[in-house]
């Protein structure tokens, strides 16, 4: 998973050519630790069709703000530049999948 914050978030997120998952987690939030392993799993099943990446809210606050987060964890699916889908909360694997699949 790619660490993305303000530097990175437009040529990372917005220029991918893949579909993108872009978790908005903290540090402190217990159901953004439990989400992690599913997101990296799910990064290594989809390699080649969808890209992850994580966004620490107290480090990229800025960032949380243009996406109007305001709780964690909130999932932002992109796909050509443009939001598609947003989750909120800890989701189940294959409900994560099908809506990355559903855009491919």
């Amino acid at each position: 998973m790619i660490e993305v914050n303000e530097s990175n978030y437009e040529e990372v997120v917005l220029g991918s050519d893949q579909p993108f998952l872009l978790d908005f987690s903290a540090t402190w939030c217990s159901p953004c630790q439990q989400l992690k392993p599913i997101l990296e799993e799910l990064a290594g099943e989809l390699e080649g069709k969808a890209r992850f990446g994580v966004v620490d809210v107290d480090q990229a606050q800025a960032l949380a703000q243009k996406h109007s987060v305001t709780s964690v964890p909130t999932m932002i699916l992109f796909h050509g530049g443009e939001m598609k889908e947003r989750m909120l909360g800890l989701q189940p694997k294959n409900a994560i999948a099908a809506t990355i699949k559903a855009l491919g």
